[in-house]
């Protein structure tokens, strides 16, 4: 689509809710993959095949309805606030520099995290073997812990949030201009975002697989029993009695989820902007 076809910028409830839609319909492909990667983080000698076998092929799918409120609270604002954010406190003028793409990553990742936290929480849990209802969930998570249970593993969440979506964003958005120079193609053309999500899935990966192992070991801690005092305790935990290489348990099935669900994710939301005939990111 040629520039002359595009409007202008979405407005930040235009952006969140093209965003939020296009995470909860992402999230159906990639699921699967979140499920195994969250066993491998917290069981050693993980097995997919005893897994399907022992709970059914469906055990791949536990958590779902749970991650679709995830993604509308979460992918909504780190996806669909990236580029508010960026319009707003960087040089409309002039280039972008990386380091200001990054910061409105960053900001949006964070925001998000917090509004996705609890939802992130029940999902863990359920991930990782919990047979338990969302509701029962909830229920015994007030009971024992009150609101506050609902917070835990906030502060991974929030660093997790912010490491991934400043490096998503930011890597995403400079690939489009090294791909368009190299290639030829338009920002808005498919295959400059397929591209470019590509090589932001793969730096994704490598910046965020330690703290999103911390952030499962948090939230999936049982409702009566704390092993972690925060993050800097479970870093200093983990780095003790497994060694620095326990911090990349799962790096294969993240880069395996982040690759495509990054691919999917900024390709479909860049669609929804063209066929809305707003600006692409």
């Amino acid at each position: 689509m040629n520039s002359s076809n595009i409007t202008n910028n979405p407005s930040f409830l235009a952006s969140i809710g093209l965003a939020g839609g296009t995470g909860v319909l992402i999230v159906n492909v990639t699921h699967p993959i979140d499920v195994i990667k969250t066993r491998m983080q917290i069981k050693k000698g993980f097995s997919i095949h005893q897994m399907i076998k022992s709970e059914g092929f469906f055990s791949l799918y536990r958590g779902l309805p749970v991650t679709w409120l995830r993604e509308a609270s979460y992918t909504s604002i780190k996806l669909g606030a990236y580029g508010p954010i960026r319009d707003v406190i960087c040089n409309k003028d002039g280039p972008t520099p990386f380091h200001l793409k990054f910061i409105s990553g960053s900001l949006s990742g964070g925001i998000g995290s917090c509004f996705g936290n609890p939802f992130d929480v029940i999902k863990t849990m359920q991930m990782a073997g919990e047979k338990k209802s969302i509701s029962e969930i909830v229920k015994q998570m007030l009971e024992k812990q009150g609101v506050y249970g609902f917070s835990r593993g906030l502060q991974a969440n929030i660093a997790r949030g912010v490491v991934l979506n400043g490096t998503k964003m930011a890597c995403y958005d400079e690939a489009k201009n090294f791909v368009t120079k190299s290639t030829g193609f338009d920002r808005n053309d498919i295959r400059c975002q397929f591209l470019s999500a590509g090589i932001a899935g793969f730096f994704m990966a490598c910046t965020v697989t330690p703290i999103d192992m911390m952030k499962t070991r948090l939230m999936n801690q049982p409702i009566n029993e704390i092993h972690y005092n925060g993050l800097i305790d479970c870093f200093t935990k983990v780095l003790t009695k497994e060694g620095p290489f326990a911090f990349y348990r799962g790096f294969l099935p993240i880069w395996g989820r982040f690759a495509p669900q990054a691919t999917l994710q900024l390709v479909v939301f860049e669609q929804l902007l063209k066929f809305t005939k707003y600006n692409p990111i």
